[in-house]
């Protein structure tokens, strides 16, 4: 039906017999000239009709914002002083000889060219929110992602294999998602969180080099870079270690990079333990594009009279921690009160500070309200410490460990963004040396801090039982400017290894046996040594295109509620397809009108 798409007409084809078919993006009537913007997926065409023509005239005064046409005519250079620099087709025109109407539309909720259009308006009308330019550059944009990344790994020996979708619900860290079984009354499939334990079996069965563009399901609550269902590059290497993973996953990311944005990475990428990016950023993914470091102070407070410090400083599982900010001094009491406010939002009790407005005068020369509290040579320590210069502030954190990290991490990124530190470009880097596992405080026992079939680190196996905590597990997490796009691990192999580390977590042997039987008997029967890494399309895709959300790279994405706008799902369903699956719904007991008397 055409000959060219819009986006592609340009000089080298003046004069010649040209047809497009698209949306009208927009309708300008210039005295007696009609004006059509063409809109299709590779970009706009501006089309002329002029009395001349009088039946392609008066079908062009009749189009309205996004019909569909097709127009055929002869494409010309724009008159001189009309050209349109911004666009790629700005200096031609295509001259109308014939308009066919293919569709009308309706007057639309909103104009392609609007930035400022409600989320919910958006995805209630998701089919015509899906026809703006920016909407095509991102999912077109997310195309070239999963090309690459394919083409990478068919040249690396990977071979794509489909896992299942309804399987059977394993502990992974999240709700699962079940869905009824008509045939097996009573009992569920669960979509699948990862493909986990399947690319694991794959390992098993001698498929080497495994990937799938996989999609999983995690029933959990919603924030920006989080959907009930998303996508994952899932990828598993037989005969192989921590090294050699991300060996291949680093040359991956670079050629991702460079072919998709235009950007050379660093090689190698930089290394930073997990103890490390805790004790100096206070996270476990974090942004290097922002200058500033957590520095310990644990030692310095163990003797001081203010409990404040004090008090964690005595504690195991406390930490004294402060955050220099160059330049802080010239924070206003009412920015340093918001500043505390958010450190209590996220559960800290308060944020101390101490003001540095003239270094060279020592004690006088600083400004807070805990300065009473600490004795002179401590005061010196904590500037020497710190390295703090006339004009910075210092931030202090004091509690459990877990916490102060939380909230200095958290202010740390707040204060590189609202400061204007952050710096220009991509910095990955790999985060390695996971713990094993996390105390769960609720159930008082060992979770896994990744899954039950990440290995632990062979140095460490003899405190698997003793002192769990202390295990360093073979994970590691791929991270770029604050945001975690891929982590993996070399798994357990072993059956024994396995069986320890269930029963540390506390899953006794029915249990492992009802739930991962078939791994343990996989296990049994020659399982080579294997690991893997997992990477959030969704997270890269957005990061790639700028986006805030990964609803903006999704086509079809859930609200924050886990709803769908556009199909009104979840919806009910009739009483013969509950029955057919052994289901009877609870109706909520009705509230009792309160009493008048």
């Amino acid at each position: 039906m055409r000959s060219h798409y819009c986006g592609e007409i340009n000089q080298s084809l003046i004069d010649q017999e040209i047809t497009l078919c698209g949306w009208v993006n927009r309708r300008r009537d210039h005295g007696g000239v009609i004006f059509i913007d063409l809109r299709d997926r590779s970009g706009l065409a501006q089309v002329v009709a002029d009395p001349d023509s009088e039946e392609a005239f008066a079908i062009a005064d009749s189009v309205r914002n996004e019909f569909v046409l097709r127009v055929n005519g002869l494409l010309r250079l724009r008159p001189e002083g009309t050209e349109n620099p911004e666009l790629p087709t700005g200096r031609v025109e295509l001259l109308v000889r014939e308009i066919e109407i293919l569709n009308s539309s309706e007057t639309p909720p909103f104009q392609q060219d609007e930035d400022d259009v409600n989320e919910a308006l958006r995805l209630r009308y998701r089919y015509l929110d899906l026809r703006r330019p920016s909407m095509q550059k991102n999912l077109t944009m997310r195309h070239a992602i999963t090309r690459s990344l394919r083409h990478f790994l068919d040249n690396e020996g990977f071979i794509e294999v489909e896992t299942p979708v309804l399987t059977r619900s394993t502990p992974e860290g999240a709700r699962d998602y079940l869905v009824p079984s008509r045939t097996h009354e009573g009992q569920f499939f669960a979509l699948p969180q990862s493909p986990q334990l399947f690319k694991q079996l794959l390992m098993m069965s001698g498929y080497d080099r495994y990937y799938q563009i996989a999609r999983c399901f995690r029933d959990e609550d919603l924030r920006a870079d989080r959907q009930p269902e998303f996508t994952q590059l899932d990828m598993e290497l037989s005969f192989t270690d921590e090294e050699s993973v991300m060996g291949l996953v680093e040359p991956m990311v670079r050629q991702l990079f460079k072919e998709v944005v235009k950007v050379e990475l660093p090689d190698p990428f930089p290394r930073i333990t997990y103890a490390d990016a805790m004790a100096r950023f206070g996270s476990d993914r974090p942004d290097l594009r922002i200058p500033l470091e957590l520095v310990d102070l644990t030692d310095l407070m163990v003797g001081v009279e203010f409990k404040v410090f004090s008090g964690p400083a005595n504690r195991p599982d406390g930490r004294i921690a402060a955050l220099p900010l160059p330049g802080g001094n010239s924070l206003t009491r009412q920015q340093i009160d918001r500043y505390t406010e958010f450190a209590q939002s996220l559960g800290a009790k308060g944020l101390a500070y101490i003001k540095i407005n003239d270094l060279s005068l020592g004690r006088e020369g600083l400004q807070s309200p805990v300065l009473k509290f600490l004795p002179d040579e401590v005061i010196t320590q904590i500037l020497e410490r710190t390295a703090v210069k006339t004009g910075d502030l210092l931030f202090f954190g004091a509690d459990d460990a877990d916490l102060v990290n939380a909230v200095l991490g958290a202010l740390r990124e707040r204060l590189g963004e609202e400061s204007g530190l952050i710096e220009e470009g991509w910095r990955p880097l790999w985060v390695v040396d996971f713990p094993l596992v996390e105390w769960d405080k609720e159930n008082r026992r060992w979770q896994a801090l990744h899954h039950p079939f990440t290995a632990p680190h062979p140095d460490d196996l003899e405190n698997l039982e003793s002192n769990a905590g202390d295990v360093r597990s073979r994970a590691y997490d791929l991270v770029i400017n604050g945001s975690e796009l891929g982590g993996g691990s070399i798994r357990i192999h072993d059956t024994t290894l396995q069986s320890r580390v269930f029963r540390m977590l506390g899953i006794g042997e029915s249990e492992a046996t009802e739930k991962f039987g078939f791994l343990l008997e996989a296990l049994r029967y020659g399982a080579p040594p294997h690991g893997g890494i997992a990477f959030g399309l969704d997270r890269i895709a957005a990061m790639m295109t700028g986006c805030d959300s990964i609803r903006d790279v999704i086509a079809f994405p859930k609200t924050q509620k886990a709803s769908c706008l556009l199909t009104d799902a979840p919806g009910e369903v009739d009483q013969p397809q509950l029955r057919e699956l052994g289901i009877r719904l609870r109706k909520p007991p009705v509230k009792e009108a309160p009493s008048e008397e």
